[in-house]
């Protein structure tokens, strides 16, 4: 289906009311936008009730990848939650309890690991690495 600015120019078009330079650049950006829709995905998230009162919760990426998971109980995150970029890299480890931030939170960036510990929904501390060299090496 066209979008309405896609209708509006073909029928100037039609008319010759735009004239050809515009023209080229209308059409571009109506082409882009078509792509764009034309692309997008339906990533809805998809739940699963565990046997222990829990219910699983996975959300995608745009392209189909795990962007989160983890679980609800009583419409409240709860236990361990997981986030992930667009590749399927893990970014984040979580913990909530009953939609509180509790214990300890891990952040990954590149070669940074950030170690963020919550104490009744507050940070209570944050310690940072950064893996500048290797710990150990398979060369001489």
């Amino acid at each position: 289906m066209l979008c309405k600015c896609c209708i509006n120019v073909i029928l100037s078009l039609s008319l010759g009311i735009i004239k050809d330079g515009i023209m080229k650049k209308i059409i571009f950006i109506c082409a882009l936008f078509v792509g764009i829709f034309a692309t997008a995905q339906d990533t809805k998230p998809t739940t699963e009730k565990l046997d222990n009162g829990l219910t699983k919760v996975t959300y995608y990426h745009a392209n189909g990848v795990v962007a989160q998971e983890g679980t609800f109980l009583n419409n409240k995150r709860h236990g361990e939650w997981i986030s992930y970029n667009e590749q399927g890299t893990k970014t984040a480890k979580a913990e909530y309890n009953q939609n509180l931030k509790t214990g300890k939170w891990f952040f990954w960036s590149g070669e940074t690991l950030s170690e963020v510990d919550y104490s009744n929904n507050a940070i209570a501390s944050v310690n940072t690495w950064v893996n500048k060299s290797a710990v150990a090496s398979n060369k001489p």
